[in-house]
């Protein structure tokens, strides 16, 4: 009886041990992926750093009133180009008009009341120095005269004052532009401080970027900066014009400017772009290695991004990384790759943990 149970046993280890060189074998006969393979460069002498950014006119205002009315009509749409001085918006000023009607007849009441002042001023005059008018009589007709070219001044700049508040009820173009929107229509009311129209300068457009605390002292006004257009993939070049030099209401972050100059129409205000700062000196300044991988090389999977490596038997193993600042189409690495390390740059079919490659 012990006899049968030791050859039992010895069989079913055959067995096992037969069914395990057959799985090997299976995965030895699969089709290895044919891949390119490239190593990782440590960049010690970075030649620029990097920001991301936004395209906006450098002339762009939101038009309002200062006074409150009923708008009668909207004179511009969407997309419209306007010149400096055109008229955007029309406002009920029927108010307006009947003070303009009592400030001229206040005008010709203190015109009237001015000439008779000066009339008399000017005969007591040729009679004092005649001796025929005491100086009493001489002191109160130029008193009166006074008061009346005052009373007349008075209600000049009461016209003025009307006047000035006629360009609040017909908005106007501050700056040749474009309008980029409306915010209200025929009919609405219009309230002081509340904008009706957008207008944006589209012929000078600039960049206003966010630069970390480490980089911003290596920024300076008038150095050349490179702009990817990341909708378009089109680079352009501007010039530095504004860098701040407080982050206390940026959140750590320094706003640094950048004058594009003339563009093409397919650059557009509220495109999202990436600026390159060339810095002769970043190396000298820093310590770290930055490891610069191609983007076309990731792999994302919802919120996570990896890169594929090769792994013990030429299997490709899929590394987690932790990514940070774009530079043009490469990516740099903070974490999840060593700069010795290599990755598979690109496959012939499609990969996942544990497939077989054949490097090329």
């Amino acid at each position: 009886m012990k006899k049968i149970f030791t050859t039992t046993i010895i069989l079913s280890l055959a067995l096992v041990i037969s069914c395990g060189k057959e799985q090997k074998a299976i995965v030895n006969n699969e089709a290895a992926i044919a891949v390119k393979v490239s190593g990782i460069a440590a960049d010690n002498n970075s030649p620029y750093v990097t920001a991301s950014g936004k395209i906006e006119a450098e002339n762009s205002a939101n038009v309002s009133t200062r006074m409150m009315g009923y708008v009668t009509k909207v004179h511009v749409k969407v997309g419209q180009k306007v010149n400096a001085g055109q008229l955007l918006v029309s406002i009920n000023n029927a108010d307006l008009q009947a003070k303009k009607a009592q400030v001229d007849a206040s005008i010709l009441q203190a015109n009237a009341a001015f000439n008779n002042a000066k009339k008399d001023y000017e005969r007591f005059t040729a009679l004092f120095n005649q001796q025929s008018a005491s100086q009493k009589e001489l002191d109160d007709m130029t008193s009166r005269y006074e008061m009346a070219k005052a009373g007349l001044e008075g209600a000049k700049q009461m016209r003025n004052e009307v006047l000035a508040q006629f360009s609040y009820a017909n908005i106007t173009a501050p700056f040749a532009g474009e309008v980029t929107n409306t915010f209200i229509k025929e009919g609405d009311m219009a309230n002081p401080g509340m904008p009706l129209v957008s207008v944006e300068g589209a012929s000078h457009l600039q960049v206003t970027a966010m630069v970390s605390e480490s980089d911003i002292t290596s920024i300076k006004s008038g150095m050349t900066a490179k702009v990817l257009v990341k909708s378009t993939n089109e680079s352009l070049t501007g010039t530095v014009t504004e860098v701040s030099l407080s982050a206390k209401n940026t959140g750590g972050q320094y706003l640094v400017k950048i004058n594009l100059g003339k563009t093409d129409a397919k650059v557009l205000s509220g495109m999202f772009v990436n600026v390159q700062f060339p810095i002769a000196n970043k190396a000298k300044t820093t310590t770290t290695e930055t490891v610069l991988v191609p983007e076309s090389a990731l792999v994302h999977q919802g919120q996570l991004t990896g890169i594929y490596t090769i792994g013990t038997g030429n299997v490709a193993i899929l590394r987690w990384l932790r990514v940070g600042k774009t530079f043009g189409n490469q990516v740099e690495v903070l974490s999840g790759l060593a700069a010795t390390e290599s990755y598979i740059l690109s496959a012939e079919g499609k990969l996942y943990n544990g497939a077989k490659v054949s490097i090329q």
